[in-house]
């Protein structure tokens, strides 16, 4: 395994992703004064979030069933579990976006070659009966 946000786990064959993007920022209160450049005062960690680049070759190794699992992860709006395929465990995010692309078209207009984008947002831990639900459904998505 290579990474894996809530029931979708990414592998070499058929769902692989082949890289992600990790952005961090800090929260700065600006405050206004005269004449000079205004202070900064921190209060907090802001914004953290992956952008990850995924591919699929769904006519060569399958894998379509994989990318409906995130569409449904995505409009659930629940909280997912992110965890690096060493084992690290990335915390709660939320799966904002999910974009594909297509190439190399078949006869039946399905890409040959399928390129997905997702993008995702730490957020915090789901409640107790949220966390339930959440195990309940990664159980049921992966049948």
């Amino acid at each position: 395994m290579l990474m894996m946000i809530g029931p979708v786990e990414f592998e070499v064959i058929p769902f692989n992703t082949d890289g992600y993007d990790h952005s961090h920022e800090s929260g700065f209160a600006e405050k206004p004064v005269l004449g000079a450049r205004p202070p900064l005062e921190f209060v907090g960690e802001g914004p953290e979030g992956w952008s990850i680049k995924a591919k699929l070759f769904p006519d060569k190794f399958g894998g379509m069933g994989h990318l409906k699992k995130l569409y449904q992860a995505r409009s659930s709006g629940k909280s997912q579990y992110l965890m690096r395929g060493d084992g690290a465990v990335m915390g709660w995010v939320v799966i904002q976006s999910v974009r594909e692309t297509s190439s190399y078209l078949d006869r039946d207009g399905v890409g040959q070659v399928i390129e997905v984008d997702i993008q995702v947002k730490r957020t915090g831990k789901p409640g107790a009966g949220s966390y339930f639900s959440l195990l309940a459904d990664i159980f049921l998505w992966n049948r």
